[in-house]
């Protein structure tokens, strides 16, 4: 049975010469598993995935599988603004073995609510994987209502919401009217622990790319009861929370992976553009604080 709880990490994609750095991606992925993560997330928008060909996208799921071995969840991104492609993505990902989409909201074309249930429920209907839905109005242009996540967490098929609103009273709205089986997770690092109080199980992390062992440790003192020490872990985070977006993410997180050795060159593609002096800096002064540097 899947089990969406917990860290799941928001994976980077390495790049070295301009090519995907497979040898980078897959230590990336056991210091992952080392520090106890919950999940991983490859092809997601921290993956940089409105960049990478066909060929690469297969390259990196197909990397962080064999990685994993098994040992924890899977979740490909695999979201367009088109439903057809979103399908035919989903299908390619269940045939690469992932356990999960992770199917972000169509972007640029703002959808009625209506036409978000359809899209889900299609992709559900015929994509072959459990679906996490990904609202992100800050990147998509379109919010996903509070009653349409309800909605969709009553469609066979679809599993979870990852919610990156920015607010807990859509969190509180959902978890109190979803079904049995149906898991909200966090899409904001500097709210988790607030979502986990509304009744949030997990989150997908950016942060846990740089600070894994941390991120688990907040999340296994929650799970424990021991909310005071939950509540110090995050307030010795809240800095890189927002160091890790300065700039437009990832670039800050591989500024960060770089500084601590975990890829060997923080190149991001166009449009994106490398960190800035002052965002290195920063980031710096973030993972000193955390203790991670």
């Amino acid at each position: 049975m899947l089990n969406l709880e917990g860290i799941m990490t928001a994976l980077i994609t390495p790049f070295d010469g301009g090519v995907v750095d497979t040898l980078a991606l897959t230590a990336l992925v056991r210091g992952q598993l080392e520090a106890g993560i919950h999940g991983l997330v490859p092809c997601g928008t921290t993956g940089e995935t409105p960049t990478l060909s066909d060929e690469e996208y297969a390259t990196v799921v197909g990397t962080v599988l064999e990685a994993a071995g098994g040992r924890v969840p899977v979740l490909a991104g695999t979201g367009t603004n088109c439903t057809r492609t979103t399908v035919e993505r989903t299908i390619k990902a269940r045939r690469l073995g992932v356990d999960a989409a992770l199917v972000v909201a169509p972007y640029y074309n703002k959808p009625q609510q209506r036409g978000i249930i359809e899209h889900y429920s299609t992709v559900a209907r015929e994509g072959g994987l459990p679906v996490v839905v990904y609202n992100v109005p800050s990147r998509t242009g379109v919010n996903i209502a509070p009653a349409t996540s309800i909605a969709l967490s009553k469609v066979e098929g679809i599993v979870a919401v990852k919610e990156a609103s920015g607010s807990v009273e859509a969190v509180v709205e959902i978890v109190n009217s979803m079904p049995d089986g149906f898991t909200v997770l966090s899409g904001d690092d500097g709210l988790s622990l607030r979502f986990f109080e509304a009744g949030a199980r997990g989150a997908i992390s950016v942060a846990s790319n740089v600070a894994p062992g941390q991120l688990v440790d907040l999340w296994n003192h929650w799970k424990a009861g021991d909310k005071d020490e939950s509540a110090r872990v995050d307030r010795s985070l809240s800095a890189l929370y927002t160091a890790l977006f300065v700039e437009p993410s990832p670039v800050p997180c591989k500024a960060a992976a770089l500084m601590l050795g975990l890829i060997s060159a923080d190149m991001v593609r166009l449009p994106l553009m490398k960190a800035t002096d002052e965002t290195r800096e920063t980031v710096r002064k973030a993972l000193q604080a955390a203790g991670v540097l």
